[in-house]
């Protein structure tokens, strides 16, 4: 007598959160973990890539020179950053190195919700990538702001104005991201105006389909200004990898 196969959980549904360097893609990630949803968040998987005892610490190592190591361990993210935001093809021989990492912990991390039972899951992912992004994304979300705005925000993180340009410059424009996306939220506004835009979004895509969060409001409280910026995460690339 041959046995049933185990029932397949279903797919979550998946927000994905994108948008350029100082737009605030973090702020609206941190304000759906108000509402409960757990966040999946590339910037921080690039961060441990490169920390002591980060898988890609001796890829990056090989490709960009052992000075690149750091004493305690992993890699000196500023001497890095000096070296590869001055060469397009040193940022995405970086880039090849870090999304390949980042898309595998993206694709296994959706499918761990799912086994989870999680209904909705959040993916911030600062470069819209086809393979690990797009095509896992339900609804894709591009947070935007004016640039004087961005150069505001970057320069409250000690970065100096010809920089910020220049990264800025570096990365997609606002219609590229856009022509992307399901939605565009504004981040130029009030906090509590992109609050309520993120609860229109939660009400509209996943109440109304039945998905069930761990909160039926959102806890509030302080949602961080603007994305922290590192050189493996929104400050890398500057067009979508397919």
């Amino acid at each position: 007598m041959s046995s049933l196969a185990p029932l397949k959980k279903p797919k979550p549904f998946v927000i994905g959160i994108t948008g350029g360097i100082g737009c605030g893609k973090s702020t609206v990630a941190a304000l759906f973990r108000e509402w409960g949803l757990e966040v999946l968040d590339a910037d921080a998987m690039s961060h441990a890539l490169t920390a002591p005892g980060g898988a890609a610490v001796d890829e990056v190592a090989a490709v960009f020179g052992e000075e690149m190591r750091a004493p305690g361990g992993g890699i000196e993210r500023g001497k890095l950053a000096a070296l590869v935001f001055r060469d397009k093809n040193a940022i995405d021989r970086l880039s090849s190195i870090i999304h390949r990492h980042v898309i595998a912990g993206l694709i296994n991390g959706v499918a761990d919700a799912g086994r989870r039972g999680l209904g909705a899951i959040c993916l911030d992912v600062p470069i819209p990538v086809r393979e690990g992004f797009l095509d896992l994304a339900d609804y894709v979300i591009v947070v935007w702001a004016d640039e004087a705005i961005r150069l505001e925000r970057l320069a409250a993180r000690g970065m100096e104005p010809g920089e910020a340009r220049r990264r800025i410059r570096m990365q997609m424009t606002e219609s590229e991201y856009s022509s992307l996306a399901s939605t565009v939220l504004r981040n130029d506004g009030s906090q509590a105006e992109l609050r309520e835009r993120v609860a229109e979004i939660v009400r509209e895509q996943l109440h109304a389909r039945g998905i069930r969060l761990l909160r039926t409001e959102p806890v509030g409280g302080p949602a961080d200004l603007g994305d922290e910026g590192n050189i493996e995460g929104d400050d890398v690339d500057h067009r979508p990898l397919e």
